[in-house]
């Protein structure tokens, strides 16, 4: 080949080189989540992001859950009880197709807490999780001690706002779940009664999966 045909590919392989990342970010756009919660001292004098506790629950198969089981996953977080006729109904359906969506990402994961764990036993946990279609590989259902389900609302994931001590008269209840990335921070809070909001949830789970491409 001479040397204008040598330059005459050249030009091209860089215009089809170009064409692909053009379409590469178009087609996925950055879009960095923002981090939420106070930043809390590190061990070097350095800030780090709020970050959710550590935690031991148990889940509708009577499996013991903590944070080991969610390492290199995000997750959402989510409040209910079985017997609730007003929110967790909507709230939980929204959830069978954020399941469904990301169905084959294994390292996408949900997390509904009960607000009674005396009456949400193991068993009644199950009978919920069935009647919504729950992989138990995919969306956990946890029951455990009151108190630190109920920190974990107020303190951890941020998304209960009344003051408590989850002893016997203390009930907390939220429509919001909480989006929880690889590294156990805060990334994103929405109404879970609300399609719209669900739709947003499932974009910015998207973008953080991305991220970690």
């Amino acid at each position: 080949m001479n040397k204008s045909t040598n330059l005459i590919l050249l030009v091209a392989g860089i215009l089809v080189l170009g064409s692909g990342i053009y379409f590469s970010l178009y087609r996925h756009p950055v879009h960095t989540l923002p981090y939420f919660g106070e930043k809390v001292p590190g061990t070097h004098g350095d800030t780090t992001y709020h970050s959710v506790s550590d935690f031991s629950l148990t889940d509708q198969q009577g499996r013991t859950i903590t944070q080991n089981n969610l390492k290199g996953k995000i997750y959402v977080a989510a409040y209910f009880f079985a017997n609730c006729k007003t929110i967790c109904p909507k709230m939980s359906s929204q959830l069978e197709r954020v399941q469904y969506k990301f169905r084959n990402e294994p390292t996408f994961m949900i997390l509904s807490h009960t607000v009674d764990p005396v009456r949400d036993t193991v068993a009644a946990m199950a009978r919920y999780a069935s009647m919504h279609g729950a992989d138990p590989a995919k969306w956990l259902f946890l029951t455990g001690d009151k108190k630190q389900l109920y920190d974990l609302a107020r303190h951890s994931y941020i998304s209960v706002a009344s003051v408590g001590n989850g002893g016997p008269d203390d009930f907390v209840h939220t429509d919001q779940f909480a989006l929880v990335d690889k590294e156990k921070h805060l990334r994103g809070f929405y109404d879970g009664t609300d399609s719209l909001e669900v739709n947003r949830l499932i974009t910015d789970v998207e973008q953080l999966l991305l991220s970690y491409k």
